[in-house]
């Protein structure tokens, strides 16, 4: 009796061993979190933006300062909205017992500019920098702000910096990547984001882009201080000033990038072919008038449209620069 109560305690004890050991083995799945890494970024450039190709080209330094168990990380980065990306420099160290890896790179980045108020526009650059190995339950980023997030050299040509960020976010992709045992396809990445918001130093472009158009309603304006007796000279002048605004326009068209919405540009030229197309239909009016003897009313007509349609035609452009100047709508 005395050795089956003694083999039952045993017993029991080693049940109570295996439960606190299942139950220790819980908690730490439980509290498990991922490897943290630090990352940063240097940009020493950005330029080359250009709108036509949708891209720019950026030079910059990134690092990571991580747990060496994170094997080959260093070699699944990746830069996530480039087009090319040139790896110039690699340097491997380590530091406080982590392993330290830098990147100079050199990478043309796809951008889907904002056209809505060009050339008044305002542009978001972001640098979007992910790991293709470890997804969110294995690592996390952790931003590096200590320094400068910028060369203080660095300028934009034609463009002026107006803020910087560096962001830690989730990349998401709706898919198992081929494993099926997967009840839910939804994988998660950290993800690194460098934001650069510019701003365009508009005004010598904007004279330099719609000067012709300005001038070609200028020609095609004169047409009212000519006597209606004249027609050649009445519809020749709007005729020259049509084509220079069209020709105007296509210039203009070649640098932007194709776009369904309405831009500035298109209104103020819309409203440019609409000015000069009425003045050539009031011409007619005023010579049908002139022909019946009626050279006073004919002139008065010309005084009155000429004046309604300038100050139409300014009152559209000076309402479209101030939405486009302070970026009201769109």
């Amino acid at each position: 009796m005395l050795l089956l109560a003694r083999n039952l305690r045993s017993f029991l004890l080693f049940v109570l061993v295996l439960i606190g050991v299942g139950t220790c083995n819980s908690l730490y799945a439980q509290t498990s979190t991922p490897d943290t890494v630090r990352i940063g970024c240097y940009l020493l450039s950005l330029h080359d933006l250009d709108f036509r190709e949708q891209e720019y080209t950026a030079r910059f330094w990134v690092w990571m300062v991580y747990n060496k168990k994170l094997e080959d990380l260093e070699n699944s980065l990746e830069i996530a909205n480039a087009k090319e990306v040139t790896v110039d420099e690699v340097v491997i160290d380590s530091l406080e017992g982590k392993k330290w890896v830098q990147f100079k790179l050199k990478c043309i980045m796809k951008e889907n500019w904002a056209i809505q108020h060009f050339p008044f526009d305002r542009q978001r650059l972001q640098i979007l920098v992910e790991n293709s190995k470890y997804d969110q339950s294995s690592l996390i980023f952790m931003p590096d702000t200590s320094g400068k997030l910028y060369d203080p050299d660095m300028t934009i040509s034609g463009w002026k910096i107006r803020k910087t960020a560096i962001e830690i976010g989730t990349s998401e992709y709706k898919t198992g990547f081929g494993d099926t045992r997967l009840e839910h396809f939804n994988a998660a990445y950290s993800q690194l984001a460098v934001v650069v918001d510019v701003e365009r130093n508009a005004w010598g472009l904007f004279f330099k882009l719609f000067l012709g158009m300005y001038v070609a309603f200028a020609i095609a304006y004169v047409t009212f201080f000519i006597d209606a007796q004249h027609a050649d000279a009445r519809f020749g002048l709007p005729v020259g000033g049509l084509f220079a605004a069209v020709g105007n326009k296509y210039v203009i068209d070649g640098y932007l990038p194709f776009s369904s919405q309405l831009t500035i540009v298109d209104i103020l030229h819309g409203a440019t072919f609409l000015a000069i197309f009425f003045t050539v239909m009031f011409s007619v009016i005023s010579l049908r008038i002139d022909d019946t003897g009626k050279r006073k009313q004919s002139q008065k007509t010309d005084r009155t449209v000429g004046f309604i349609i300038l100050g139409i035609y300014g009152l559209i452009n000076c309402i479209m620069l101030i939405l486009s100047v302070f970026h009201i709508g769109g």
